[in-house]
C-alpha cells in the first residue's frame, strides 16, 4: 500500500513540475503582447500596439485587432484568417503569403503595405485605405472593396474574380493580366489604370471612368460599361463580344449608341 502511494504521489509531483515547466500556451494574449509567444488564435487584442512587431508566421485566427498598431509589422505569412482588424493601421507592413481568408479589414490603412501572394478570399475591405500597396498574385475572389483607395497599387495578376470594387478608386492601379471575371467595378475611377490583357469577361463597369485606361489585350466579352467614360483609352485586340456600350464614351470622344 505504502509503495503504491508513493508511487502516486510521484507521478503527481512529475506533472506538477512539467506542467510548471510549459512556457505559456497560444492564445495566451499576455505572452503575446511580452513577445514570449507569436500565437494568440482567437485572443483580444484590440487596440494593442503592435509596430514593427516581427509576427511571420504567426497564428493569429480568428483574433480581434481591431483598431491595433500593426505598423511597419512582419506578418508574412501569417494566419489571420477571420480575423478583425477593422480600423487597424498596417500601413507598409509585410504580409506576403499572409491567410487573411473571411478577415474584416473594413477602413483599415494598408498604404504601402506588400500583400503580395496573400489570400484574402471573401475579406472585407470595405472603405481601406490601400494606396501604394502591393497586391501581386493575391487572391481577393469575392471579397467586398466597396468604396477602397487602392489608387497606384500593384496588383499584376491578383485574382479579383465576383469581387465587389463599386466607387474604388483604382486610378493607375497596375490590374495586368488580373482576373476580373463578374467583378462588380460600377462608378469606380480606373483613370490611367493599366488593364492589360486583364479578364474582365461579364465584369459590371456601369459609369466607370476609364479614361487613358490601356485595355490592350483585354477581355471584355458580356462585360457591361453602359456610360462608362473610355475617353482616350486603348482598346487596342481588346475583345468586345457582347459587350454592352449603351451609353459609352469611346475613345474618340464620341458617345456609343
Amino acid at each position: 500500500m505504502k509503495s503504491l502511494i508513493f508511487a502516486a504521489l510521484s507521478i503527481l509531483t512529475v506533472g506538477f513540475l512539467l506542467a510548471s515547466a510549459t512556457p505559456g500556451r497560444a492564445g495566451d494574449p499576455v505572452d503575446f503582447l511580452a513577445g514570449r509567444s507569436k500565437d494568440c488564435p482567437g485572443c483580444n487584442l484590440a487596440g494593442a500596439n503592435l509596430k514593427r512587431f516581427n509576427l511571420m508566421q504567426a497564428d493569429l485566427a480568428g483574433a480581434n485587432l481591431a483598431g491595433a498598431n500593426l505598423h511597419r509589422a512582419n506578418l508574412a505569412g501569417a494566419n489571420l484568417a477571420r480575423a478583425d482588424l477593422n480600423g487597424a493601421n498596417l500601413n507598409r507592413s509585410d504580409m506576403k503569403r499572409a491567410n487573411l481568408a473571411g478577415a474584416r479589414l473594413g477602413q483599415a490603412m494598408l498604404f504601402e503595405a506588400d500583400l503580395s501572394g496573400a489570400q484574402l478570399t471573401r475579406a472585407d475591405l470595405s472603405g481601406a485605405m490601400m494606396g501604394s500597396s502591393h497586391l501581386t498574385f493575391a487572391v481577393l475572389e469575392r471579397a467586398t472593396i466597396v468604396d477602397a483607395d487602392l489608387a497606384d497599387a500593384q496588383m499584376h495578376g491578383a485574382k479579383l474574380n465576383e469581387a465587389d470594387l463599386s466607387r474604388s478608386d483604382l486610378s493607375q492601379t497596375t490590374l495586368r493580366r488580373a482576373a476580373l471575371t463578374g467583378a462588380k467595378l460600377g462608378a469606380s475611377g480606373l483613370v490611367g489604370a493599366d488593364l492589360r490583357g486583364a479578364d474582365l469577361r461579364g465584369a459590371e463597369l456601369r459609369g466607370a471612368d476609364l479614361w487613358r485606361a490601356d485595355l490592350t489585350g483585354a477581355d471584355l466579352s458580356g462585360a457591361d460599361l453602359k456610360g462608362a467614360r473610355l475617353l482616350l483609352a486603348k482598346l487596342t485586340d481588346a475583345k468586345l463580344d457582347g459587350t454592352d456600350l449603351a451609353g459609352t464614351i469611346m475613345p474618340d470622344g464620341t458617345a456609343h449608341q
